[in-house]
């Protein structure tokens, strides 16, 4: 039987917009496909929990020692709240949002060996953590249309598998059969120390008002009746209060290494 490669070259006929945009779709669901086949015994991971349990630095580090993409989806909420703010949009105004959506690009790229988030053609990423961003992110990712229109958009990040994703609900909502799902969870006062430690340098925000902050946001995230907070039924819980990041990331790589799924 004689075996075939990919080849070297697509020769592509420049038509119609709509025709060359339909094309690119279809191309695009090809090879996503054979990616698919070539990656099936990689894994899907997913890990959620609150603000400030460490998920960051942990799946960066997890996604490295496995050589796996690491996806932020906290950020693609932060790019949504970023872009409706700059539109003078209100959380709540789902029309106004929509038509936002509609038009919205966001997307992760690798410059200079660090993850960016470009919302359409703009870096961004330096912009979407300030604490009017974080707090207006919590409230919009309440809204179906939001949820909607980044629902999509993650699952087609995870087709090719070999992924770990960062946020709240990927493990319950946006990725209920992934290979492996952890909840990563931690003290209050140890989460709230933490995000004041991170943004002290970019934030005039005193320790009080980032545990302020940090209590209504996860009151927010757990009590929205779209996708609350909460960990998965299958999943690993860690509790990273007394731990290290390192310590954590072995936790994972000996739980997934350990074939429990």
């Amino acid at each position: 039987m004689t075996s075939y490669g990919y080849p070297n070259y697509i020769r592509v006929n420049v038509g119609l917009r709509d025709e060359n945009t339909k094309f690119l779709e279809a191309l695009d669901e090809v090879l996503g496909s054979l990616s698919r086949t070539d990656s099936s015994k990689r894994l899907v991971i997913t890990i959620d929990g609150p603000a400030g349990a460490g998920k960051t630095t942990v799946s960066k580090a997890l996604a490295d020692r496995l050589g796996y993409k690491y996806i932020d989806t906290g950020a693609l909420y932060r790019g949504v709240a970023y872009e409706a703010v700059s539109k003078g949009l209100s959380y709540d105004d789902d029309l106004g949002l929509k038509s936002m959506c509609t038009d919205l690009k966001l997307q992760f790229v690798f410059i200079k060996k660090e993850l960016r988030l470009i919302s359409n053609d703009s870096d961004i990423t330096d912009l979407i953590r300030t604490p009017e961003i974080t707090m207006f992110a919590s409230a919009v990712s309440a809204r179906p249309i939001v949820r909607e229109f980044l629902l999509t958009l993650q699952r087609k990040m995870g087709r090719e598998r070999g992924v770990v994703f960062e946020g709240r609900d990927m493990g319950t909502v946006v990725f209920p059969d992934a290979d492996i799902k952890f909840y990563l969870d931690a003290s209050h006062q140890t989460r709230a120390l933490r995000r004041y430690r991170e943004i002290e340098t970019k934030s005039s925000q005193s320790l009080q008002e980032v545990e302020n902050d940090m209590k209504q946001r996860d009151e927010n995230d757990s009590t929205r009746k779209l996708a609350p907070l909460k960990p998965a039924e299958d999943a690993e819980i860690i509790d990273s209060t007394d731990i290290s990041a390192d310590e954590v990331v072995e936790l994972m790589l000996s739980y997934i290494k350990g074939g429990k799924r």
